[in-house]
């Protein structure tokens, strides 16, 4: 069992347009309604590399820059762990398409933006860090598992950590074998100690058996079911609402995680 504190979230979907818009919406005050997202330009990023940047790294800053605004602070200071089920789908098509054909000439951008720590790198450039960063990828648990490696991280450095969880929908024919519905993105800035700041909550983590909590509203749970990142929207929930509780959500293998909300 161990715990941490978050200081910040950060969400990126359709209909949920950053943490303080996405308020009423999951703490069950108004009714979900898909809206789409409009192209972002991430304010972090020099201009040589936004232009380098792809749909899915744009989602990856969407959410972490929404963190940190509502965090403020150094965000060079931070150490953050990148979780992303497939990382970047479009990519890995352009690239198969192009080794599908003669001549094999493969875009050097789409080659520099395949390696699934793209993200993390992007983010270490914007901020100027100098400190731990981390990548991985659990398929449908990659957010538990992220969170799981930001609580550890924070422990070990007594510090802040930055945790992004993302995934943007996959181009035909990967789409068949890898059907997500939409792009989107969960942010979580987590500490071992409370600071000077009020934090949204203290949760505290145990193992549990197989199994999940569903969300509490019909059409977030559309959304979570369809979105490794998605996967959070329970947990997202108790935070909105500043409500005590405890959730599950499905860990690698047979395990899965309870989580437990104090605010």
């Amino acid at each position: 069992m161990t715990d941490c504190f978050v200081k910040a979230v950060g969400i990126a979907a359709p209909g949920l347009g950053g943490w303080t818009a996405s308020l009423p919406v999951l703490s069950g005050a108004a009714a979900y309604a898909y809206q789409a997202e409009t192209p972002y330009a991430p304010a972090l990023l020099p201009p040589n590399e936004r232009r380098r940047a792809t749909a899915t790294v744009r989602q990856a800053f969407r959410a972490a820059e929404d963190a940190l605004a509502a965090a403020g602070g150094e965000a060079r200071e931070l150490a953050s762990v990148f979780a992303s089920s497939d990382a970047d789908m479009a990519v890995l098509h352009r690239i198969c398409a192009a080794l599908a054909q003669l001549p094999r000439v493969i875009s050097p951008t789409d080659f520099h933006n395949s390696v699934h720590n793209a993200a993390s790198g992007y983010w270490s450039i914007a901020v100027q860090s100098m400190a731990p960063t981390t990548t991985l990828s659990a398929y449908d648990a990659s957010f538990t598992a992220g969170l799981l490696e930001a609580v550890a991280l924070a422990r070990e450095r007594s510090g802040d950590v930055l945790l992004v969880a993302y995934d943007s929908g996959a181009p035909p024919p990967l789409a068949a074998k890898r059907p997500l519905a939409l792009s989107a993105g969960v942010a979580l800035i987590i500490g071992r100690y409370a600071g000077s700041a009020q934090p949204l909550a203290r949760l505290t983590f145990d193992l549990a058996g197989d199994g999940e909590t569903p969300c509490v509203h019909p059409e977030l749970e559309r959304l979570r079911v369809g979105h490794p990142a998605l996967r959070a929207l329970p947990l997202l929930e108790l935070l909105a609402a500043r409500r005590a509780g405890s959730v599950t959500l499905r860990g690698t293998g047979t395990l899965s995680v309870e989580i437990r909300c104090e605010p």
